[in-house]
Protein backbone atom coordinates (compact mmCIF):
# COMPACT_ATOMS: atom_id res chain seq x y z
CA UNK A 1 0.00 0.00 0.00
CA UNK A 2 2.92 2.37 0.61
CA UNK A 3 3.87 2.10 -3.08
CA UNK A 4 0.32 3.07 -4.02
CA UNK A 5 0.53 6.16 -1.84
CA UNK A 6 3.85 7.14 -3.43
CA UNK A 7 2.34 6.57 -6.88
CA UNK A 8 -0.65 8.78 -6.05
CA UNK A 9 1.60 11.58 -4.77
CA UNK A 10 3.65 11.30 -7.97
CA UNK A 11 0.50 11.45 -10.11
CA UNK A 12 -0.53 14.55 -8.16
CA UNK A 13 2.78 16.16 -9.05
CA UNK A 14 1.43 16.54 -12.60
CA UNK A 15 -0.53 19.52 -11.26
CA UNK A 16 2.87 21.28 -11.04
CA UNK A 17 4.13 20.38 -14.53
CA UNK A 18 3.32 23.07 -17.11
CA UNK A 19 2.51 22.20 -20.71
CA UNK A 20 5.66 23.71 -22.18
CA UNK A 21 4.63 24.11 -25.83
CA UNK A 22 2.63 27.20 -24.98
CA UNK A 23 5.78 28.93 -23.74
CA UNK A 24 6.73 29.23 -27.42
CA UNK A 25 3.77 31.62 -27.78
CA UNK A 26 4.95 33.71 -24.85
CA UNK A 27 2.38 32.23 -22.46
CA UNK A 28 4.19 32.19 -19.13
CA UNK A 29 1.35 30.48 -17.26
CA UNK A 30 -0.03 27.62 -19.38
CA UNK A 31 -2.23 24.82 -18.09
CA UNK A 32 -0.65 21.91 -16.24
CA UNK A 33 -0.33 18.34 -17.49
CA UNK A 34 -2.98 17.35 -14.93
CA UNK A 35 -5.40 19.93 -16.32
CA UNK A 36 -4.73 18.69 -19.86
CA UNK A 37 -5.22 15.07 -18.81
CA UNK A 38 -8.52 15.90 -17.09
CA UNK A 39 -10.18 17.37 -20.18
CA UNK A 40 -8.48 14.78 -22.42
CA UNK A 41 -10.15 12.07 -20.34
CA UNK A 42 -13.56 13.73 -20.66
CA UNK A 43 -13.02 14.04 -24.41
CA UNK A 44 -11.93 10.41 -24.56
CA UNK A 45 -15.13 9.31 -22.86
CA UNK A 46 -17.28 11.34 -25.28
CA UNK A 47 -15.36 10.23 -28.37
CA UNK A 48 -15.50 6.59 -27.26
CA UNK A 49 -19.29 6.87 -27.02
CA UNK A 50 -19.54 8.58 -30.42
CA UNK A 51 -17.22 6.05 -32.05
CA UNK A 52 -18.85 3.10 -30.23
CA UNK A 53 -15.67 1.64 -28.72
CA UNK A 54 -14.72 0.41 -25.24
CA UNK A 55 -15.22 3.54 -23.13
CA UNK A 56 -13.37 2.35 -20.04
CA UNK A 57 -10.27 1.46 -22.05
CA UNK A 58 -10.21 4.85 -23.79
CA UNK A 59 -10.72 6.65 -20.47
CA UNK A 60 -7.81 4.73 -18.93
CA UNK A 61 -5.56 5.56 -21.87
CA UNK A 62 -6.39 9.25 -21.62
CA UNK A 63 -6.07 9.33 -17.85
CA UNK A 64 -2.58 7.80 -17.79
CA UNK A 65 -1.15 8.88 -21.17
CA UNK A 66 1.11 11.62 -19.75
CA UNK A 67 1.91 10.02 -16.38
CA UNK A 68 5.60 9.77 -17.31
CA UNK A 69 5.79 13.57 -17.44
CA UNK A 70 5.94 13.64 -13.65
CA UNK A 71 9.51 12.42 -14.23
CA UNK A 72 10.41 13.59 -17.73
CA UNK A 73 8.57 16.93 -17.68
CA UNK A 74 6.50 18.08 -20.64
CA UNK A 75 8.78 18.71 -23.59
CA UNK A 76 7.52 20.78 -26.51
CA UNK A 77 8.09 19.68 -30.10
CA UNK A 78 11.25 21.75 -30.57
CA UNK A 79 12.92 20.05 -27.58
CA UNK A 80 11.70 16.67 -28.80
CA UNK A 81 13.85 17.09 -31.92
CA UNK A 82 16.87 16.55 -29.68
CA UNK A 83 15.56 14.10 -27.08
CA UNK A 84 13.91 10.74 -27.68
CA UNK A 85 10.86 11.44 -25.54
CA UNK A 86 9.11 8.18 -26.47
CA UNK A 87 12.03 6.13 -25.18
CA UNK A 88 12.43 8.26 -22.05
CA UNK A 89 8.68 8.22 -21.42
CA UNK A 90 8.50 4.44 -21.73
CA UNK A 91 11.40 4.04 -19.28
CA UNK A 92 9.85 6.48 -16.80
CA UNK A 93 6.47 4.71 -17.00
CA UNK A 94 8.11 1.32 -16.46
CA UNK A 95 9.89 2.66 -13.39
CA UNK A 96 6.71 4.29 -12.09
CA UNK A 97 4.64 1.13 -12.45
CA UNK A 98 7.26 -1.41 -11.34
CA UNK A 99 6.31 -1.11 -7.64
CA UNK A 100 2.66 -1.66 -8.58
CA UNK A 101 3.16 -5.07 -10.22
CA UNK A 102 -0.11 -6.95 -10.07
CA UNK A 103 -3.62 -5.99 -11.11
CA UNK A 104 -3.14 -2.20 -10.93
CA UNK A 105 0.28 -1.80 -12.52
CA UNK A 106 -0.22 -4.55 -15.09
CA UNK A 107 -3.51 -3.10 -16.34
CA UNK A 108 -2.06 0.40 -16.67
CA UNK A 109 1.02 -1.01 -18.45
CA UNK A 110 -1.12 -2.99 -20.89
CA UNK A 111 -3.40 -0.09 -21.75
CA UNK A 112 -0.47 2.30 -22.27
CA UNK A 113 1.28 -0.25 -24.48
CA UNK A 114 -1.87 -0.51 -26.56
CA UNK A 115 -2.02 3.29 -26.81
CA UNK A 116 1.60 3.44 -27.98
CA UNK A 117 1.08 0.76 -30.64
CA UNK A 118 -1.93 2.60 -32.14
CA UNK A 119 -3.39 -0.62 -33.55
CA UNK A 120 -6.77 -0.73 -31.77
CA UNK A 121 -9.73 1.54 -32.41
CA UNK A 122 -9.62 2.53 -28.71
CA UNK A 123 -5.99 3.68 -29.00
CA UNK A 124 -6.84 5.77 -32.06
CA UNK A 125 -9.78 7.37 -30.25
CA UNK A 126 -7.60 8.11 -27.19
CA UNK A 127 -4.90 9.70 -29.36
CA UNK A 128 -7.56 11.82 -31.04
CA UNK A 129 -8.79 12.94 -27.61
CA UNK A 130 -5.25 14.08 -26.75
CA UNK A 131 -4.92 16.00 -30.02
CA UNK A 132 -8.40 17.48 -29.76
CA UNK A 133 -7.80 18.65 -26.19
CA UNK A 134 -4.67 20.45 -27.35
CA UNK A 135 -6.70 22.04 -30.14
CA UNK A 136 -9.33 23.20 -27.66
CA UNK A 137 -6.62 24.73 -25.50
CA UNK A 138 -5.12 26.38 -28.57
CA UNK A 139 -8.51 27.92 -29.42
CA UNK A 140 -8.84 29.24 -25.86
CA UNK A 141 -5.36 30.76 -26.01
CA UNK A 142 -6.05 32.18 -29.46
CA UNK A 143 -9.11 34.01 -28.13
CA UNK A 144 -6.97 35.29 -25.23
CA UNK A 145 -4.66 36.97 -27.74
CA UNK A 146 -2.03 34.32 -28.46
CA UNK A 147 -2.45 34.44 -32.24
CA UNK A 148 0.28 31.86 -32.83
CA UNK A 149 -2.02 29.23 -31.32
CA UNK A 150 -3.72 29.03 -34.71
CA UNK A 151 -0.79 26.85 -35.80
CA UNK A 152 -1.86 24.18 -33.28
CA UNK A 153 -5.41 24.27 -34.66
CA UNK A 154 -4.20 23.92 -38.24
CA UNK A 155 -1.91 21.00 -37.40
CA UNK A 156 -4.71 19.13 -35.59
CA UNK A 157 -6.65 18.78 -38.85
CA UNK A 158 -4.09 16.45 -40.38
CA UNK A 159 -3.51 14.39 -37.23
CA UNK A 160 -7.09 13.44 -36.31
CA UNK A 161 -8.37 10.10 -37.56
CA UNK A 162 -11.93 9.67 -36.21
CA UNK A 163 -14.88 11.30 -37.93
CA UNK A 164 -16.31 12.49 -34.61
CA UNK A 165 -13.02 14.20 -33.77
CA UNK A 166 -12.86 15.95 -37.14
CA UNK A 167 -16.43 17.21 -36.76
CA UNK A 168 -15.75 18.53 -33.25
CA UNK A 169 -12.58 20.26 -34.45
CA UNK A 170 -14.41 22.00 -37.28
CA UNK A 171 -16.96 23.36 -34.80
CA UNK A 172 -14.50 24.36 -32.08
CA UNK A 173 -12.30 26.26 -34.55
CA UNK A 174 -15.22 28.63 -35.15
CA UNK A 175 -16.51 28.71 -31.57
CA UNK A 176 -16.08 31.28 -28.82
CA UNK A 177 -14.77 29.37 -25.79
CA UNK A 178 -16.60 31.87 -23.56
CA UNK A 179 -20.01 31.53 -25.19
CA UNK A 180 -21.25 28.92 -22.69
CA UNK A 181 -21.03 31.33 -19.75
CA UNK A 182 -22.05 34.44 -21.69
CA UNK A 183 -25.34 32.75 -22.56
CA UNK A 184 -25.91 31.89 -18.90
CA UNK A 185 -25.45 35.53 -17.85
CA UNK A 186 -28.25 36.59 -20.19
CA UNK A 187 -30.76 34.12 -18.71
CA UNK A 188 -32.84 35.11 -15.76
Amino acid sequence: MQELVHFLFEAGYLKNVDRSGWWLLGNKDPESVAEHSFRCTILGYILAKLEKVDTSKVVMMCLFHDLHEARTNDLHKVAQKYINLEEAGDKATQDQLEPLKGPVGDEITDVLSELTNQESKESIVAKDADILECAMQAREYQVQGYDGAADWLDRANDRLKCESSKKLLAILKQSDPNEWWKKLKDKK
